[in-house]
């Protein structure tokens, strides 16, 4: 390993603000795709080419969080306006939240929020059914705690006995698209993967966005494999590295879920000699945190059905134990998720691929452009 492959400053790459794509391609397969086939070539073609490039009998392991509408706008009762991020529900109906501004509102501050959207009769909220007649017309909580370790303030939100926040967030909140998109004409359905079920995270698992349901059809024909995880994407997403020797970096902790439906077709595909290939760096941290978090005392690591809190940050160096190959869309610099892809084809390899996408013109971030890393190409140890 190379000195800089530790240093933060070894992640820097100058990205023309053009690049940064504000609106998703319309079909989503109709992407970008840059192949990386080899330790040395690389190839460029379009997403929905996928069955294409991989084999009969591989599996491609997908997340299925859903994004809720975590953004939220709202006033303290005095009148001064606030917006609300909210990260984690903890306690029932009391969410962690990122408050603008934070410094006014102390122990018992009230906050109230308006209806953004007008429910009508059949729509259905973000999670189970409830009837419109028992949505509140406003939505009030109190801040009952704060998070040194984010920053942020707990919040307890008052509802009807039976009714919990993320069913009525479709009325009151709003998809919290990354700080990057800020001219973007998406609907809201468009920054949800095709697939998306479990309702918790607050960015979407971009890489998934490009498939289509005839694109997954196609996948099968071919005898391309499906299986799922849920993982919800928090803040950790947002937040760049801060410290000059990455090693010292520590991870924000975010939920996961490995299912044993998931942990068997792995098993299966891997003896049958297919490939194990992670539709984005969210699938490579919750399986890879899941077989780390069954590690016993000889050192052995081996993936269990896991339901819990994965902070696991991996970067140049890292040991593979499930993952062989990985579809993800190109990254922030300074970013973990740049430290993570470089775990896997090396930090000189990534950022020389990324100028030549650059140079391309590929379109950079959550609604961009992917790569494909295939299993040969993957030098990382496993």
């Amino acid at each position: 390993m190379k000195e800089l492959d530790y240093l933060l400053n070894g992640y820097d790459y100058d990205l023309p603000e053009e690049s940064i794509a504000q609106n998703p391609v319309v079909p989503r397969d109709s992407s970008r795709l840059l192949v990386v086939d080899s330790t040395t070539t690389a190839q460029h073609s379009i997403f929905r080419d996928l069955p294409n490039l991989l084999q009969p009998g591989d599996l491609l392991v997908l997340n299925h969080t859903r994004v809720i509408c975590a953004r939220l706008y709202g006033r303290k009762v005095t009148g001064a306006e606030v917006e609300i991020l909210l990260l984690e529900e903890g306690e029932y109906n009391c969410w962690l939240a990122l408050v603008k501004p934070g410094k006014r509102f102390n122990l018992g501050a009230k906050i109230e929020f308006d209806p953004v959207a007008t429910l009508e009769e059949g729509d259905r909220p973000i999670s189970g059914n409830v009837s419109i007649n028992t949505v509140p017309e406003k939505l009030t909580a109190t801040v009952v705690g704060t998070d040194e370790k984010t920053g942020g303030r707990f919040l307890q939100f008052d509802l009807p006995e039976g009714i919990s926040l993320l069913q009525v967030l479709d009325r009151f909140g709003h998809l919290p698209l990354p700080p990057y998109v800020t001219e973007s004409v998406a609907k809201p359905e468009q920054y949800q993967t095709v697939y998306a079920k479990t309702p918790g995270a607050i960015a979407a698992p971009t890489a998934g966005l490009h498939f289509t349901d005839e694109l997954f059809d196609r996948l099968e024909q071919r005898g391309i494999e499906r299986a799922f995880v849920t993982l919800h994407v928090g803040v950790g997403t947002f937040r760049p590295v801060e410290v000059e020797e990455i090693t010292s970096h520590r991870m924000h902790s975010e939920w996961v879920e490995v299912p044993a439906a998931t942990v068997d077709k792995i098993s299966q595909t891997k003896a049958r000699g297919g490939r194990v290939i992670a539709v984005g760096t969210t699938v490579i941290r919750a399986l890879e945190g899941a077989a780390a978090s069954s590690m016993g005392a000889t050192g052995d690591r081996e993936l269990l059905p896991f339901s819990g809190y994965t902070d696991l940050f991996i970067y140049p160096g890292y040991q593979w134990q499930v993952v062989e190959g990985l579809i993800t869309n190109f990254h922030l610099p300074r970013s973990s998720l740049l430290m993570l892809v470089s775990a896997a084809i090396g930090r000189e390899r990534l950022l020389e691929l990324y100028e030549e996408a650059i140079a391309r013109g590929y379109r950079f971030y959550s609604f961009g452009d992917a790569m494909l890393i295939l299993p040969a190409a993957w030098t990382g140890s496993l």
